[in-house]
């Protein structure tokens, strides 16, 4: 279905959304609070001069994790055999590489608490981050899987069709593709606890995290977000979300019953086409402010950051926020031995 039918559909009230008349708009501020550790829930707002947090300096007395890196090939799995914009129609093999880092802390044969990050998102960061963090007891002893995309960006290529698709699909395919890899190659047992398990991504990796936990609760219960691609932008089109990740806060969150989730999200002040009418289902910015007002109306425990004069994935805003971000998504996290 292409957008000329889905607007007319939407303006006739078929797919029980009208979307209002063309004007200016903005997001309101006047309830957002200054943004700092040990937040509660709610909205929150951030401004310039932007600076690391204290947690991304190595300290000389705390234990330290072990990084690995390793490659998957697309024929490991039948799941995304691989595609590309310009070679439409055919198979596209593909290689895309992973990191796993093991904390220090980390008892062989236990279930270990698990981050799964998409675009390898935090591969510089949060290696010391937690090296810290885990240290001082703030979160558990994780391990973290960077993940990688297929390749490519937006709609067409094979990182537009993992990230951008509205399905557990992506979630299983890390379920039986990566996962096994990790624990077969560093003797890792990974917690079969949702509740101890985490994703977090950047832009369409962070719609991929949403809907890792969104279809999969079962497998994942907490979730950071930046810059989060809650907009029409899945390919191929599929009938059941007809207008991609913008249907989350539209019309799924709102009409589905409350899952078991925690969310810690973000949008930059100069995000992607910030200045673009609602009827494009297009403008980042309007998307995260009516995910955040979705979640807040169905009670999800959740925190949104709204960060000033930063632009799309704002590396800045990134090393300082992001282990706050660690330590609300998992709060209230408890070991069940499993």
């Amino acid at each position: 279905m292409n957008n000329a039918l889905l607007t007319g559909l939407l303006a006739f009230g078929l797919l029980g959304q009208q979307p209002p008349a063309n004007a200016p708009w903005s997001m309101d501020l006047s309830k957002f609070q200054p943004y700092g550790y040990n937040k509660g829930e709610g909205n929150y707002v951030i401004a310039p001069m932007y600076t690391n947090a204290p947690e991304l300096t190595p300290q000389d007395n705390v234990p330290k994790g072990k990084v690995y890196d390793f490659i998957v090939k697309s024929t490991d799995s039948p799941l995304f055999p691989g595609i590309a914009k310009n070679k439409p129609g055919e198979v596209v093999p593909y290689e895309r590489r992973c990191w796993v880092y093991v904390p220090a802390q980390y008892q062989p044969g236990k279930p270990a608490p698990l981050l799964v990050t998409h675009d390898a998102m935090g591969r510089g960061e949060l290696p010391t981050i937690l090296d810290n963090m885990i240290a001082a007891k703030r979160v558990p002893a994780m391990v973290v899987v960077f993940v990688s995309s297929g390749g490519g960006d937006a709609q067409g290529s094979e990182r537009g069709l993992e990230y951008d698709t509205c399905s557990g699909k992506y979630a299983e395919y890390i379920e039986t593709v990566i996962l096994p890899r990790v624990s077969k190659d560093y003797n890792v047992t990974f917690s079969k606890d949702p509740d101890a398990r985490a994703t977090m991504g950047c832009s369409s990796g962070a719609a991929a995290a949403f809907s890792m936990a969104w279809y999969h609760p079962d497998l994942y219960h907490r979730v950071i977000s930046y810059s989060g691609t809650y907009v029409n932008q899945q390919s191929p089109e599929n009938p059941a979300t007809l207008r991609g990740a913008w249907e989350f806060h539209a019309t799924l969150v709102p009409n589905e019953k409350r899952k078991p989730l925690r969310i810690w999200m973000h949008v930059s002040e100069n995000d992607l086409r910030f200045r673009d009418p609602e009827e494009t289902w297009h403008n980042w910015v309007m998307a995260n402010d009516r995910m955040s007002r979705a979640l807040a109306a169905k009670k999800y425990p959740y925190q949104f950051v709204f960060s000033k004069e930063s632009g799309h994935c704002d590396g800045r805003v990134e090393r300082q926020t992001m282990a706050q971000a660690l330590e609300f998504a998992w709060k209230g996290y408890k070991d069940r031995g499993r």
